[in-house]
């Protein structure tokens, strides 16, 4: 594979690096592109150093592949000229997702709905991609008719001026805020920008994609985003109603049988899914999975996962390694992008 990575000295692009080693997948050529001021600097990457590439170069190089983490704004600017000269680009920022034209990928989910003419290809958010994978196979099982999700998120999800917050205040050292407010010995219900009708960014993004996702638009969803002062991995405490009644061991069952999910829910011995489980891992992990005792139908899970990782590095090259799988890349330029 022809493969670049568009922000590859960021959080999520050092993650990207370091899941495609593990996945044992080594591009050739491959293509470290940043902003201009780093064009030109080394990369060290499989034990070779590489050099930074501008947008143009990378273009220019014809790569099978680009995997963007570079922002929304960047995205919005470069992806369609990557698109237009028949690279495939896959989209980590929030610029494409809820584009009608833009398929928005789980690969567990709905990778198949993927041809070669799709030339940008949207990533999901990292709370969502947790939270649908969990899902997907319970609604087609029981049809989901509501959810409601209060997520516990990393300071990674805010990325490396939240990280450097939160270690400069457990270190006692003033230093640059990423947020309104400390955040060691602290958390608050603040994830993204707040809109008019009461609710963040963040909170309306895990509404309108697990919709888009799960291909239904009648679930009512319902979010509270909360971050809190953990440096790596998000939770999410969920309430589910279903229009079919279930029997709890079959829905373990269901769980434990879907690709990248692995059940931790042993209470008598005090094995659930935490933060800690999930770091540095490709999986989504579940637990405390019970009945909702208030009302028919209804259904309680704990979900944990690594948000730079299946939240974001995993999920983009799950994407691309499907791509190279079923020869979706690099070819037929769409001209829907020119």
């Amino acid at each position: 594979m022809k493969l670049a990575v568009v922000g590859a000295t960021g959080l999520v692009g050092r993650e990207i690096l370091k899941v495609l080693d593990e996945h044992k997948i080594y591009p050739d050529p491959f293509i470290p592109v940043a902003s201009s001021k780093s064009a030109g600097l080394p990369l060290l990457f499989n034990h070779h150093r590489y050099f930074i590439h501008t947008h143009e170069q990378a273009i220019e190089a014809k790569p099978d592949v680009a995997i963007f983490s570079a922002g929304a704004a960047a995205s919005r600017e470069w992806a369609p000229r990557y698109a237009a000269a028949g690279i495939t680009v896959i989209d980590n920022s929030s610029a494409w997702r809820m584009d009608p034209e833009i398929p928005l990928i789980v690969p567990e989910i709905n990778a198949s709905i993927l041809t070669k003419h799709h030339k940008i290809i949207a990533n999901p958010n990292c709370s969502t991609i947790q939270l649908v994978l969990a899902l997907a196979p319970l609604h087609a099982k029981y049809h989901i008719k509501r959810i409601v999700a209060s997520t516990y998120q990393s300071v990674t999800g805010t990325g490396a001026k939240a990280v450097r917050q939160l270690e400069n205040e457990r270190n006692g050292i003033k230093g640059e805020m990423a947020y309104p407010y400390p955040i060691d010995l602290n958390l608050f219900p603040h994830g993204g920008d707040f809109l008019e009708n009461g609710y963040t960014s963040e909170e309306m993004k895990l509404v309108r994609e697990t919709q888009k996702i799960l291909n239904d638009y009648s679930i009512r969803i319902t979010a509270t985003i909360v971050r809190v002062p953990v440096l790596g991995g998000h939770s999410e405490a969920v309430n589910l109603e279903f229009e079919h009644d279930f029997e709890i061991g079959e829905v373990v069952q269901l769980l434990a049988n879907t690709p990248g999910i692995v059940i931790l829910d042993d209470v008598k011995n005090n094995i659930y899914p935490m933060p800690i489980n999930a770091a540095g891992k490709d999986e989504v992990f579940v637990g405390r999975i019970r009945r909702d005792e208030s009302q028919p139908n209804s259904l309680n899970l704990f979900i944990v996962a690594d948000n730079l990782r299946k939240g974001a590095a995993t999920n983009a090259v799950q994407i691309a390694e499907y791509l190279e799988s079923e020869n979706l890349s690099g070819v037929d330029i769409s001209q829907q992008y020119r």
